[in-house]
């Protein structure tokens, strides 16, 4: 079987009956196997099989869809009907959904075969996929440096990553609440992209912090990602915060002309990088530069306060979605205790991870009454300043911005044990202001640092904008020539 394919080259093969849907998903299902990296919590052998010798039959009759017969892997935060859906938590873990979230079924109605539900932090509240109750998650590379030591994926949709990259599926889902696809994806040398808020529904998405999770796709390249984004993409009314626009053939912008387009660099995310970074960002200027791009310095003055005004809002809003698992309906129950209370907490105690418990804490802390207003609400009106600074002082003269998506490569497990939250909090200071804007955002690989890791860039765009960070990104990635480089790592 051919290795490390991509949607439409599987969508041709196919076509042309090179191999089948079924053979395709054995190959997977006998990959994932074999590995070690634990990027799967639940496999679905039986229904990937099944799902599979049904796409045959389509395909043998003449049916298109764009995902028909393509293998994918899912984020265990996705509801899926008849199959666990545990947020990677033991609160869940016994947990089979009754009916479809809309991104999934979205992907199942253009017909993709869904091999697997993927390892993740738990709640999705983590930057290195280590919080999970299943267990850590591995990326398939090692560094030059320490090639002993097994590297962390990012987090939260670290086996997403995981598994696209160590070639476990074709793509897969992932979500976004604070970087949570970008920066897996830059770790693992991938495509990444978090969606304008409301593209993408969260009906059926286990809830962290309603007002900022967005649901986005993690691929082998940008194509694929546009292929996954216009499939997962929809109107939907069970969910109050969807956006009804148009949604455009994103493959479409691929090739496309960015002649004129005008890219900010804002001074701000510049600030204390390292030589290396500087020099990766350079590159990638002057890639997009002799593609015609008119690069223009902007300054964002309130991208300091993003990331406290984040973990102030996004805990606040765990702690309230997070209240209804008590053990009393679907979650893990307690077996000791004397009354309701004890219930409650006894469950709660035991079903919650560290880090989730540390985050319904603090949110449950600064939304309390003699707090609320010192903290939530200025978070609130911070988060209104971070919207206006980007649209009179980014948007307003350029069309996308372009940043790092992370302020370091793939880290040793090992280094996890060393590192303090806010340590670990800071891997997204360069991805949350997407969030908390509501901006659309994606990682794509632009190197290798010198100790032979991936190192990705990222492209912020204007609300609904996504073809135009298409355009650039597909510049970066046809200059980069990442999918030789990736090959490379992966071959060790």
């Amino acid at each position: 079987m051919k290795q490390n394919l991509t949607i439409s080259e599987v969508r041709k093969d196919l076509r042309n009956k090179e191999y089948t849907s079924y053979e395709l998903t054995q190959y997977y299902l006998d990959q994932i196997k074999k590995s070690d990296l634990n990027a799967y919590i639940t496999v679905c052998e039986d229904k990937a099989l099944e799902a599979a010798k049904i796409a045959d039959e389509k395909i043998a009759n003449g049916e298109d869809r764009p995902l028909l017969g393509v293998p994918l892997a899912i984020k265990d935060l996705y509801c899926t009907k008849g199959i666990k859906t545990t947020a990677a938590s033991k609160m869940l873990e016994n947990f089979v959904p009754e009916y479809e979230s809309t991104v999934t079924q979205n992907l199942l109605d253009d017909g993709a075969v869904f091999l697997g539900k993927t390892n993740m932090d738990e709640f999705a509240m983590g930057s290195a996929n280590v919080t999970s109750y299943f267990g850590e998650c591995y990326l398939p590379y090692r560094k030059k440096s320490a090639p002993d030591q097994k590297l962390v994926p990012g987090g939260s949709s670290g086996g997403s990553a995981a598994a696209v990259a160590a070639d476990l599926c074709v793509s897969s889902t992932g979500s976004d609440t604070g970087g949570s696809i970008r920066q897996p994806a830059a770790f693992a040398g991938l495509v990444g992209i978090k969606p304008t808020y409301g593209l993408c529904s969260r009906w059926g998405m286990v809830a962290f912090a309603s007002s900022l999770d967005q649901a986005g796709p993690i691929a082998k390249n940008v194509e694929d990602a546009a292929i996954m984004l216009k499939s997962m993409a929809s109107y939907d009314e069970k969910d109050s915060t969807s956006e009804k626009v148009d949604i455009p053939d994103y493959t479409s912008f691929l090739g496309q002309s960015i002649k004129g387009l005008r890219i900010g660099i804002a001074k701000e995310y510049i600030q204390d990088l390292s030589e290396e970074q500087l020099k990766i960002l350079e590159q990638t200027k002057n890639w997009l530069k002799d593609a015609g791009c008119e690069m223009v310095d902007i300054s964002l003055k309130t991208t300091p306060y993003a990331l406290p005004a984040y973990y102030i809002i996004a805990p606040a809003e765990a702690s309230s979605n997070l209240a209804r698992y008590d053990g009393v309906r679907y979650t893990h129950r307690a077996e000791h205790y004397n009354n309701i209370e004890e219930l409650y907490i006894n469950s709660r105690s035991e079903g919650f991870g560290e880090e989730v418990k540390r985050r319904i804490l603090t949110g449950t802390y600064v939304l309390s009454a003699g707090y609320y207003d010192a903290y939530y609400n200025k978070a609130l009106k911070i988060q209104k300043m971070i919207k206006d600074d980007f649209k009179n002082n980014a948007f307003s003269k350029v069309d996308l911005v372009l940043t790092l998506t992370t302020p370091s490569t793939a880290f040793a497990v090992e280094e996890i044990e060393h590192m303090s939250p806010v340590e670990i909090y800071l891997n997204d200071i360069f991805t949350v202001n997407a969030n908390i804007a509501g901006l659309p955002a994606m990682s794509v690989p632009a190197a290798l640092s010198k100790d032979g890791l991936p190192m990705g860039v990222q492209l912020i765009g204007n609300r609904f904008r996504e073809g135009d960070i298409f355009k650039a990104a597909h510049v970066i990635e046809q200059s980069a020539n990442f999918g030789e480089l990736r090959r490379q790592i992966l071959r060790g």
